[in-house]
């Protein structure tokens, strides 16, 4: 696979992802951002793993339930959350401070070098989402700015991991995408049954909406998307997430009559801007680089 296939195809997650908002706010129930994150994670991910036929073995049990946390358990009720209390487009555009994250971690974890173009990228990237959300015609509310940035810094986090730790020899981008979900969706069961319960009514929207998130936004999405962090230079995916921002920002112009002050559409010109330049001067690492790293990487995992 060439790496422009790559890139549309791993791009194809964040996309995705940006329906969340408007699905969240025109089809589901309110007030269960929990049982909203059980139904797109538990079902998808216990499905993929029947059907791939494979289990996480040694570390990777652990490892599978850190990402699961990281990527599904913490994430998916944050997103919801934050998709309940801000307008479709300021709560996606949040996830423009991803690649910030991402790059300082790729640094100190992965001892990725900042290149001054790809850091700019992200700074504007940042400014961008800065100048949406604090637009003056934005309806913002603090808690939902927190939930949106803790489920940001929780993915950039479960990125940098992904990366670092790989994928095991033999296993397939769906049954490591399976393990995920459905170790954050067994982490959200018994927190979804005490704190919220299920929804008193579930009409036919809702269940279309669930079924939505659980395959498109769900496996589909994450299988992609895992596949694309482990194959592309970090910050790649990691520019790529300002997609959704861009995508819940057109639904709720086109879809949800959301209106946009000049200074926030200045902020998404520069949020689009930010992600283009990332892909354009985000490369592979060279042969002897990606040996260098594969040695490594085989070093920090032998059992000692």
């Amino acid at each position: 696979m060439n790496r422009l296939t790559l890139v549309l195809t791993t791009a194809l997650a964040p996309i995705a992802w940006g329906t969340t908002y408007l699905v969240t706010t025109e089809l589901l129930p309110a007030g269960h951002p929990l049982f909203a994150g059980l139904l797109r994670s538990l079902p998808a991910g216990l499905l993929a793993v029947a059907i791939s036929r494979r289990l996480p073995h040694g570390s990777w049990w652990w490892k599978s339930f850190v990402l699961g946390a990281l990527n599904i358990g913490a994430f998916f009720p944050l997103l919801f959350l934050a998709a309940e209390r801000l307008p479709g487009g300021v709560a996606a555009a949040v996830a423009g401070a991803q690649p910030l994250i991402v790059l300082a971690l790729g640094a100190l974890v992965l001892h990725e070098r900042i290149r001054p173009i790809t850091a700019t990228a992200a700074v504007v990237g940042a400014g961008g989402v800065a100048l949406v959300v604090l637009g003056p015609a934005a309806d913002l509310d603090l808690w939902g700015i927190l939930a949106a940035l803790g489920g940001v810094t929780a993915t950039g986090v479960g990125m940098i991991l992904t990366k670092r730790w790989g994928r095991p020899v033999g296993v397939g981008p769906v049954s490591y995408a399976g393990w995920q979900l459905s170790a954050g969706g067994l982490l959200l069961l018994p927190l979804t049954l005490i704190v919220e319960g299920v929804p008193q009514t579930i009409d036919g929207g809702a269940a279309l909406g669930y079924l939505w998130l659980a395959t498109a936004g769900g496996i589909v999405a994450y299988t992609l998307w895992f596949r694309g962090i482990q194959q592309l230079p970090v910050i790649a995916p990691g520019l790529l997430a300002l997609l959704s921002p861009i995508v819940a920002t057109v639904l709720g112009l086109v879809i949800a009559g959301e209106r946009f002050t000049p200074l926030q559409a200045v902020g998404f010109v520069l949020t689009l801007g930010a992600l283009v330049l990332g892909q354009l001067v985000a490369r592979p690492k060279s042969p002897s680089d990606a040996r260098t790293e594969s040695t490594v990487a085989q070093a920090l995992t032998t059992p000692r």
